[in-house]
């Protein structure tokens, strides 16, 4: 036997230089196209079959279906796509990467690449020159592209000749003719390979080198393509590991979708590959059975054909593909922690500006609608569910005239203080790092700004809070009458902001917000002067007055945060805002 040590070691790097220039290639194209790419994914997967269309276009674009599922993984991980919207992505990337095993059968056996690569790396080299970004990245495009098919030459050459090897054949051979046995012993081996290489292209080129070859017949290279759709769901279940139940359930739907594709495709394998080989004939090729040269072409269709009709033979049941997700990945409850941590701000989130900006949403959400709204009415001492509840504002206010023990300094320790650092600095540094439109740079600044505002909101109920407890249960009836009339305001809003937040129909809410918040403005004047009545009259005590007018001012001016933190995390920015998000970038952010 001719073929040694150095001729396998030749084999291996020609493997690694085909990867090397698919990955170059994939890169380029998503630097080139990704913003769009991801603005497309987030936005055209309303229905399944949008869906399957996007999965589809992303994935021939960019050439690489594990780039796609990875960008689905996160994109999942960050609450963008649902599991529904995440199968039916999933499936259209399946028919998308078929495009690279056409690429590779046309451009790789049909055309001579070989002859114009080494000048296409030098044309793609003088791109690199350029001074402008998209064009540096037309050229590592141009380079993975020509360094894919040198790869793929060095791949065709490094495999062992069976004419000069025969023992290759041999070998083979006790494994060829073993029936069904067969087909799953090349099916595990394309599994195997996959999961190896970690690239179905990879392993694609080399079932069609082997077949070209004539190392195995065609019914044994359509299993390991099967099997090479198995193997490429370990991209998407790996990234998985670290990310959050909805991160799982995608990468296990990803599996079980091409699991039962395999599945049907065993039990019709026979009639599916004689179907496959009147198509062929039909297209003008030779029949795969016939012509060994054919089988390349025969195993791009098959590839082609068994994903598209996998796909929409599944589409019907994406909805039972997600229960059964759902039961086998169940939600996983966030643990409760002494202080609390960012539990959407991760590393993966940070990759992309899409899921950098759902996950700062998300964490600004959590944090308001957790903690803020926690400390808000346990300073003023109500309990929060009354305040969600439909019971009055008056009957809850008459309901809680018994203090609570609440320090708000170690609740803002130990709930937001942390919390808000990470946002604001993760935010920050998105703004300086990613690549971020100007649209995406002002959602970020309007993030910020709602943040910075429920810390000031902390620390003006904190102030309040102080005097509510003192008069909470005065003997003085009139001092007692107005901080229940603060209490009731901040009271209202709250509620109002939980059923804009809650309530699908939130225009009327949306509305009600607005009009207090001009209330609150027009108020300050009207509650000046009743307090200088309740001072003439001797009602109340100088401190008293005293304590009365600042804290109208801050009750007010708490009202118009809660409102603009509401507008700005839920959708309704008011115009008021706009100078502020104007002025954000040129702000010094600090933790606090």
């Amino acid at each position: 036997m001719q073929y040694g040590f150095f001729d396998i070691l030749q084999l291996i790097g020609s493997l690694g230089l085909f990867l090397f220039g698919m990955k170059v290639m994939s890169d380029a194209l998503l630097k080139l196209a990704g913003n769009r790419m991801r603005a497309f994914l987030a936005s055209m997967t309303s229905n399944r079959f949008l869906g399957i269309f996007t999965g589809f276009l992303i994935t021939s674009v960019i050439q690489s279906s594990s780039a796609t599922t990875l960008m689905v993984v996160s994109f999942s991980n960050a609450g963008l796509l649902t599991l529904v919207e995440s199968i039916s992505v999933i499936m259209g990337a399946n028919i998308g990467t078929t495009i690279t095993a056409w690429l590779i059968t046309l451009l790789g056996f049909k055309v001579s690449m070989s002859t114009i690569a080494l000048p296409l790396v030098g044309f793609g080299f003088a791109f690199t020159f350029a001074k402008r970004k998209n064009a540096d990245n037309w050229g590592n495009f141009i380079i993975g592209f020509a360094i894919l098919f040198i790869g793929l030459q060095f791949l065709k050459d490094a495999m062992p000749d069976l004419n000069n090897n025969p023992e290759m054949l041999s070998f083979l051979a006790q494994y060829t003719d073993l029936g069904f046995v067969s087909i799953l012993l090349f099916l595990l081996i394309g599994t195997l390979l996959t999961i190896i290489i970690q690239s179905s292209s990879a392993t694609m080129a080399l079932t069609l080198i082997m077949t070209a070859q004539g190392w195995i017949p065609f019914e044994l290279a359509a299993a390991m393509v099967l099997g090479e759709n198995v193997g490429t769901t370990i991209t998407a279940n790996l990234a998985a590991v670290v990310g959050n139940y909805q991160a799982k359930r995608t990468a296990r739907a990803h599996l079980i979708f091409n699991l039962i594709g395999v599945l049907w495709m065993l039990i019709l394998f026979y009639p599916f590959l004689k179907f496959v080989s009147w198509l062929c004939q039909y297209l003008g090729s030779d029949s795969p059975y016939v012509n060994a040269m054919a089988i390349p072409v025969a195993i791009s269709l098959f590839h082609t054909t068994f994903n598209i009709i996998n796909t929409f033979f599944l589409v019907w049941f994406i909805n039972p593909i997600a229960k059964l997700v759902e039961r086998i990945v169940p939600e996983k409850l966030m643990p409760e922690k002494e202080i609390d941590e960012p539990k959407f701000i991760t590393k993966d989130a940070m990759k992309y500006p899409e899921t950098a900006i759902a996950a700062f949403l998300k964490e600004s959400k959590y944090l308001f609608k957790k903690s803020v709204f926690e400390i808000v009415t346990h300073a003023l001492h109500v309990h929060r569910e009354d305040v969600k509840s439909n019971l009055k504002a008056k009957k809850v206010i008459k309901k809680s005239n018994i203090p609570f023990d609440t320090d708000v300094r170690e609740l803002y320790a130990t709930k937001v203080k942390s919390i808000y650092g990470q946002i604001i600095r993760h935010a920050t540094k998105a703004q300086s790092t990613l690549d971020l439109n100007m649209k995406q740079n002002n959602q970020i600044s309007e993030i910020k700004i709602a943040n910075r505002k429920m810390v000031e909101i902390i620390k003006d109920v904190s102030e309040l809070s102080r005097n509510v407890t003192m008069y909470l249960n005065s003997e003085n009836k009139y001092i007692k009458r107005e901080y229940n009339k603060f209490r009731k305001k901040v009271i209202s809003v709250l509620r109002i902001i939980h059923l804009f937040r809650t309530e699908k129909d939130n225009q009327k809410y949306y509305n009600s917000l607005l009009r207090l918040k001009e209330k609150a403005k027009a108020n300050i004047r009207q509650s000046n002067l009743d307090i200088d009545q309740l001072i003439r009259n001797d009602l109340i005590t100088v401190d008293m007055a005293s304590s009365l007018v600042n804290d109208n001012d801050n009750v007010n001016d708490m009202v118009k945060k809660l409102i603009e933190v509401a507008e700005l995390l839920y959708g309704k920015k008011d115009s008021l805002l706009e100078s502020e998000i104007a002025s954000e970038p040129l702000k010094n952010e600090k933790s606090a």
